[in-house]
Parts: structure tokens; C-alpha cells; sequence
């Protein structure tokens, strides 16, 4: 079977995906140092990975994707994987990188120093070396400042033309008869690039991951922290080239932690009312599929309603209400599976009976959206 595992890293994203064949790719990094304290009850991701690592006698992951460089995507990241680009941040246990996944975004932002977390210009270097070596890196969309930035350093975006994959484009090393899993890519968008300003959370990758065990199929919608219009984008495009499927999720993970800007303008009242494609993307869940907030625990009290900063209580009704139409199975949160006290690792397991979620216990009917059975297998 393969794998999709959540971990709990508060207000940020790290997930996993493991393939039957025993490739293994991460998507984001957010460490939190406190976790290493003693006796801290804080998920600690660098031990936790290191030790699944070391499970399986690996040193490296075959793919590691930052859908952008904000710090709650990358936090702690260059202190616990090999750059290629300078010595000084190599060997010493030190986990390897097959191939980096970023957006283009990352490799052409040009902000100043100031203006820049220190991890992400190591990121920055560190893809446009491999970038220039022809070698260990995917980027995504070929917007013409990227075709500037090839000529600027005496290359030419045909001479690395196999390295980059645009939205609407399949990756083209994995494949659902060899791999059991393929990614397509729906975001970014050439335009999200190429304009006076490059704004990460718009240009960040987005894939719908296809799954395949013995004929049965599982879609996963994997999202960075896209909003409302970027989505709508993707609702809109995707239509209109005739891959309506390309929309279909079993798993949806949520952009920005539960905002309720990845619905719509305005956070309303009770609930956020999803612009008409963004809500036209929800319906495309299929029956006993799940949503996954990668977020702090998500209150229902005043306060909660309250607050500004996600995630969003009001959001979080709306989701609900959309499983409740498509039959869905549960909404989860990081943070609080199975409990708030101590979150753990939340695991989907994909086999031939379809996906099922494997690590998390029914902690209160509030995340219960139908009666449907567990799945088999």
C-alpha cells in the first residue's frame, strides 16, 4: 500500500507521501525548536523523520518539495538537509536530497536581504546551483523571467528544459503503471511569475497526486497556501481544457492553514461563503473523502470567531457543510488528533480497497460527518 502522513507542526505544513515502492517523498518542513527542550510535549519532526529514516537504513529522501519559501514551510529546514551548494552544509548526519521540488518563485525572487529569512536565500542558492548543474531539481512553470534568468547566467531554457514542468503537465518520473502514484501539476501559473511582483502564496505548487492499487484509484488534492482567486484559476483552467477529473480529491489537505481567504473575500459571520468555482472544487470531493487542516487546534467559542489570524472557525463550518453534501467521511486537524494534549502523525493508508485512515482515534462526534462505515482493507 502507499502512505500519506500529516504531522503535527503547529501553524505550518510537513507531510509525507510513502509509495509501495518504498520512494518516499516530503512536502515542506516546519521544525519547531522547542520540541527539543526536555521534556517538551512538542512534536519534535527532526527526530521523528530521522527515526523512520534510520528504519529503513536511508540517509535521503527521493523527493523533497517546498510548495514556497514562507517561513512556516521551511523552518529549521537547512539545518537538517544537505545543501549541494557549499560545503559547510554537508556531512554531519545531514539528510540527503534526491531531487528538490520548487516553484520557480523560489528561484527568482530578488527582494533584498533584509527583506528575505536567511533559510530561504539557502534555498534560493541551493536550487539555482542545482539548477545550473542540470541535475537533482524539478521546477515548476517557465515564465519569461525564468528564460531571462538562464540567459543572464550563459544558459538557455532548452538546455534544461527536461528539469521543468508547467501547470497542466504531468511530472514525468513518476507513472501511475510503474509508480502506482502520479502528480499533476495545477499550479503555478505562468502569470503568477512573470508579473512587477512575485507573491509566494499565489505562485506556490499545487498537485492533484493520483493514486492507483490493483485498478482502484485515490485522489489526493495537495495545496500550498493558495487563496480564493488562485483556486478559482485552477477551477477555471482545468475545465477548460477538458480535465474535469483533475479536480476529483478523496483527501484534500487545506491551503493557509484553515483560512477563510482560500474560500472567499470575506470571513462572514458564522460561515465563509466560497466564491462559485472555489465551491464548484469542493463539490468535486467523492463519497468518504476527508479534509486535513495542517493548523493550531480550531476553537468554537467567542474568541475563536474572533480572531484574525488562521485558522478560521468560519472556514472550518464551511468545509464541514461541503462534506456533509458530498457525503464525506471526517475533517481533521494536525493539532488535534487524537487529542489536543498530544498530537501525533495522522496516516492515510492507500490500498486496493481504497483509502482509509490508519492512526487517529475518534476523539468527539464533532469531527464525525456521516455514518458511513470504515472502509475495508
Amino acid at each position: 500500500m502507499h502512505k500519506i502522513i500529516f504531522y503535527p507542526v503547529g501553524n505550518g505544513d510537513t507531510s509525507q507521501i510513502i509509495l509501495e515502492n518504498g520512494k518516499r517523498l516530503l512536502c515542506d518542513f516546519r521544525h519547531q525548536k522547542k520540541s527539543e527542550a526536555d521534556g517538551s510535549k512538542d512534536f519534535n519532526l527532526k527526530k521523528h523523520l530521522k527515526d523512520e529514516l534510520d528504519k529503513e537504513q536511508r540517509d535521503y529522501f527521493d523527493v523533497v518539495a517546498f510548495t514556497h519559501g514562507d517561513s512556516d514551510h521551511i523552518c529549521s529546514s537547512t539545518e537538517f538537509f544537505e545543501l549541494l551548494h557549499a560545503a559547510k552544509y554537508q556531512g554531519d548526519g545531514r539528510i540527503k536530497i534526491k531531487e528538490l521540488w520548487v516553484p520557480a518563485a523560489m528561484i527568482l525572487e530578488t527582494a533584498t536581504n533584509d527583506e528575505q529569512s536567511d533559510e530561504f536565500i539557502l534555498w534560493r542558492q541551493e536550487a539555482r546551483y542545482r539548477l545550473k548543474q542540470g541535475k537533482g531539481i524539478r521546477v515548476f512553470s517557465k515564465p519569461e523571467k525564468l528564460k531571462q534568468w538562464f540567459e543572464d547566467n550563459d544558459l538557455h531554457v532548452d538546455d534544461r528544459r527536461s528539469l521543468i514542468t508547467d501547470a497542466g503537465q504531468l511530472v514525468p518520473n513518476f507513472r501511475l503503471n510503474v509508480d502506482g502514484v502520479e502528480f499533476f501539476c495545477h499550479s503555478p501559473f505562468i502569470k503568477h511569475i512573470d508579473g512587477d511582483d512575485i507573491m509566494r502564496n499565489e505562485a506556490a505548487l499545487i498537485f492533484q497526486v493520483r493514486f492507483e492499487v490493483c485498478g482502484t484509484r485515490f485522489n489526493y488534492f495537495a495545496t500550498g497556501d493558495s487563496e480564493h482567486e488562485v483556486l478559482a484559476d485552477i477551477v477555471k483552467t482545468t475545465r477548460y481544457h477538458g480535465n474535469d477529473d483533475r479536480l476529483d480529491w478523496d483527501l484534500f489537505s487545506l491551503p493557509h492553514h484553515c483560512s477563510y481567504l482560500t474560500l472567499g473575500p470575506d470571513k462572514g459571520d458564522r460561515e465563509t461563503n466560497p466564491v462559485d468555482r472555489v465551491a464548484e472544487l469542493l463539490l468535486h470531493g467523492q463519497k468518504d473523502a476527508y479534509i486535513v487542516s495542517s493548523s493550531n487546534p480550531i476553537g468554537s467559542d467567542k474568541a475563536a470567531y474572533e480572531q484574525q489570524q488562521p485558522p478560521h472557525i468560519q472556514a472550518k463550518n464551511t468545509y464541514v457543510n461541503y462534506l456533509q453534501k458530498i457525503r464525506g467521511r471526517r475533517f481533521l486537524v494536525t493539532m488535534e488528533e487524537p487529542s489536543e494534549s498530544k498530537p501525533q502523525p495522522i496516516v492515510f493508508e492507500i490500498s486496493k480497497n481504497g483509502g482509509k485512515l490508519a492512526s487517529t482515534k475518534m476523539v468527539g462526534a464533532a469531527s464525525i460527518i456521516s455514518s458511513v462505515p470504515p472502509r475495508a482493507g
